[in-house]
């Protein structure tokens, strides 16, 4: 009687199996016909060179594009520690820095302001004192003295860093009060006594004064400088021992972040960098991507991607990886753009690790917060990410798949790289996917090392890869 019962047993086992299988290969068609619905989107389209941050007057000359162009650190943040010590800070981390594929530095505004010792920079009385005048009550900033400063330029540059100064030219700080025809009242105008004697304005090199009532924008009540006077042009940019050719030549900055550009106008970048030279950015507080697109053009220079920032923001946090499809800057104008996933005015994206390995391997000139690497997240997935852009992440995007919670992109490759694709998950499990990359008969990896597999692309390209929850892959040739 116990045959006919393992009979049984082993027709209804087959059968589950054979079924099993069934439903398998189901639903392996049913994931590979979903990614070949999804239209491709080519985002970019030019010849794949990457993002350049120009020629350095450095006379190190030692500065290597990678492949995947550079990656920028912002060397600080909001209220670091005050009692000047904060170049030597930053200095003793250089070294690391390059080593891990850091291409830049971004440094706080370099010059006294009025809070002097405590101050971060941003309320600047005298442009050349770094930190050796007693002055606004301190001699020295609160990042440190101008030896300390020159010497941390100085270690940057043996590691291949360039160092960008925060350059604050819409307003300053820390004046005399005067008496102002202008307004029939005084004024907080006069810097004719500034300590380095550099630099002198009075009323007449503020609004409202001969040149008008105002320009574009104001900033928290500061004398705003007014960029049309004669006395301001010749300091800021056009003399040889003014603000900008004096960073650039003596104190050997290689490039700026203007502060606040939305206080002056366009022209005001496009002449400084026209006579002085070196990298630019703006920062263009605006989401809209025709407002940074038009005014990176008409400056001369590249301007945060603060559009890529809030998209990031909703998708990552509101869990709808689709709204990256959405128009950003770097996918307006990748050579203009330099993304970020915070900075020392703001810090609102909560999955920053999804958001970095976006930034890291899409266009534009990524920047890594200082508080992020040195303090807040895993610095070794940070570096592994540094080392997939700057090898991997070369040549035009092309968006494979985008839904609430994935998100696949490939990077076309340039003058020989492969290129690369990422894949960003967003669910709480492990997913698959059938992609199209740009190899045939070809074996890929994972080069974060999160997914072990080794699989090798069809004959028409098509290969499945796979990506962690909450997690990310990039995926390029296994050499």
């Amino acid at each position: 009687m116990k045959k006919p019962i393992l009979k049984i047993y082993l027709l209804a086992l087959t059968t589950a199996f054979f079924y099993s299988c069934s439903q398998n290969e189901t639903s392996e068609a049913d994931s590979r016909a979903e990614s070949h619905q999804f239209e491709i989107i080519n985002v970019t389209h030019h010849d794949g060179k990457p993002f350049s941050t120009g020629t350095s007057n450095s006379s190190t000359g030692k500065y290597v594009d990678n492949p995947g162009g550079g990656v920028m650190m912002q060397a600080f943040y909001w209220d670091v520690p005050a009692g000047g010590n904060w170049w030597n800070t930053v200095s003793s981390k250089v070294t690391a820095w390059g080593n891990a594929g850091i291409g830049s530095i971004w440094l706080p505004p370099a010059s006294k302001a009025q809070n002097g010792a405590f101050s971060m920079g941003y309320d600047p009385t005298d442009y050349f004192d770094f930190g050796d005048y007693n002055q606004n009550g301190s001699v020295e900033t609160r990042f440190g003295s101008k030896a300390e400063l020159v010497s941390l330029i100085t270690n940057a540059h043996t590691e291949n860093i360039k160092v960008y100064a925060d350059i604050v030219i819409n307003h300053n700080s820390g004046g005399q009060s005067e008496a102002n025809p202008f307004t029939g009242t005084n004024t907080w105008t006069s810097f004719s006594g500034v300590s380095s004697g550099k630099f002198p304005r009075t009323y007449n090199d503020f609004y409202k004064n001969s040149y008008g009532n105002n320009d574009e924008g104001s900033f928290g009540g500061f004398p705003d400088l007014c960029h049309a006077a004669p006395n301001v042009q010749n300091w800021l940019w056009l003399r040889a021992d003014g603000v900008g050719k004096y960073y650039k030549n003596t104190m050997k900055f290689d490039g700026w972040r203007f502060d606040y550009v939305k206080g002056f106008g366009a022209w005001v970048v496009n002449s400084w960098n026209a006579n002085v030279g070196g990298f630019s950015v703006g920062e263009l507080w605006d989401s809209n991507v025709n407002v940074l697109n038009d005014w990176a053009n008409n400056a001369n220079s590249s301007v945060f991607d603060f559009a890529c920032y809030y998209k990031m923001n909703d998708a990552f946090d509101g869990n709808n990886l689709a709204l990256l499809n959405d128009d950003m800057m770097w996918k307006r104008n990748p050579y203009k753009a330099v993304t970020f996933v915070t900075n020392h005015d703001t810090d609102e994206i909560s999955n920053k690790l999804l958001a970095y390995s976006y930034i890291l391997t899409h266009e534009g000139y990524p920047t890594i917060f200082y508080r992020d690497y040195e303090e807040w997240l895993d610095k070794n997935k940070l570096n592994n990410l540094i080392w997939i852009h700057n090898n991997k992440a070369t040549g035009t995007t092309s968006i494979l798949y985008a839904d609430d919670d994935e998100y696949i992109a490939r990077r076309n490759g340039y003058n020989g790289n492969p290129g690369l694709v990422v894949y960003i998950n967003n669910s709480n499990s492990w997913q698959e996917r059938w992609i199209q990359t740009n190899w045939a008969n070809a074996q890929i990896k994972d080069f974060t090392g999160a997914s072990t597999w080794f699989p090798t692309t069809q004959a028409d390209k098509w290969v499945k890869i796979q990506c962690p929850p909450k997690g990310y892959s990039v995926w390029s040739l296994n050499q």
